[in-house]
């Protein structure tokens, strides 16, 4: 596993607007219990009571996250494991509601789950007793995702102890306890996808594949194998939405970025590779995106 579990992240990456969506919700990030804290960025939080509807907008991080939720009052609550996002992800609220999220660390989340490649759950949405079934045992390694147990929401009992609670505290107890009743299973590789992943993040001449497989010391196919079972995208996904993740940050900076300097500074062979990552992530050029945030 990694030598150091960082504590939870401050920044608002990847939330588009992010001004706006702290102005509209109550959002907060907790640190799990020690023994998780290797596998898991943090939880989040997020209660709202909104007078009129409100569009919540994020390009999510190459995290798997497990959501509990209740939208509306009284409203039926649910729990499901939303695997990497490919896209702009939206989400409505109306009304009231409550959110209580488990975001683990990219390559993370495979110890809980070890049945499957967590590319099983890539661009999905499921159940949370497809993943963690409550009935019938385990699946079996390498079965369908499709048959992996009752589909139904994972556990009443589950669902009452962390959406119930108006304590923050009492909300994080349930979901630490969630979690360490399901694992996490030994797994070497797992440490090592969390770590070429932070070594992406934290390191900007990390922008090829290349680079990457060199500070592995893999090979290109091992390295692309390694994080389809792992992180679930391959290792030039992440890297590009990492990207796009630090040029949506510069663009709600007071100022306009220097859009070609930025560029060449996340390693884009010019400005106009950029602007089209940006715009066809956000749904707006990055020129328009900084005007509308600017906006008070």
């Amino acid at each position: 596993m990694p030598a150091s579990a960082p504590l939870p992240r401050r920044d608002t990456r990847g939330i588009v607007d992010p001004t706006e969506l702290l102005t509209r919700v109550r959002f907060r990030r907790h640190t799990p219990a020690p023994e998780l804290r290797p596998y898991l960025e943090h939880y989040w939080l997020i209660d709202w009571e909104l007078p009129e509807p409100y569009a919540s907008r994020v390009v999510p991080h190459p995290s798997v996250n497990v959501v509990f939720q209740r939208y509306g009052s009284p409203g039926a609550p649910s729990a499901e494991v939303a695997g990497v996002g490919l896209g702009l992800f939206t989400q409505e609220l109306t009304d009231t509601g409550r959110v209580c999220g488990v975001q683990f660390r990219p390559g993370g989340f495979r110890p809980f789950a070890p049945a499957w490649p967590v590319s099983a759950w890539t661009g999905r949405r499921v159940p949370l007793g497809e993943v963690f079934p409550e009935r019938g045992g385990p699946p079996e390694r390498g079965g369908s995702p499709e048959h992996g147990g009752s589909p139904e929401h994972g556990g009443e009992d589950a669902l009452t102890a962390v959406l119930s609670p108006d304590d923050d505290h009492a909300r994080v107890a349930a979901l630490d306890a969630f979690l360490l009743a399901r694992g996490p299973a030994p797994d070497p590789a797992a440490g090592q996808a969390m770590e070429l992943v932070e070594l992406i993040r934290s390191d900007r001449t990390v922008r090829k594949v290349s680079r990457l497989a060199a500070a592995s010391g893999l090979s290109a196919r091992s390295l692309q194998r390694l994080f389809a079972d792992h992180v679930g995208v391959g290792p030039k996904w992440v890297i590009l939405r990492y990207r796009i993740h630090e040029a949506l940050e510069r663009a709600e900076a007071a100022g306009a970025p220097d859009w070609a300097g930025l560029a060449a500074e996340l390693g884009y062979s010019d400005q106009a590779h950029l602007v089209r990552d940006f715009t066809a992530t956000i749904k707006l050029p990055p020129t328009a995106y900084a005007r509308a945030v600017s906006v008070p």
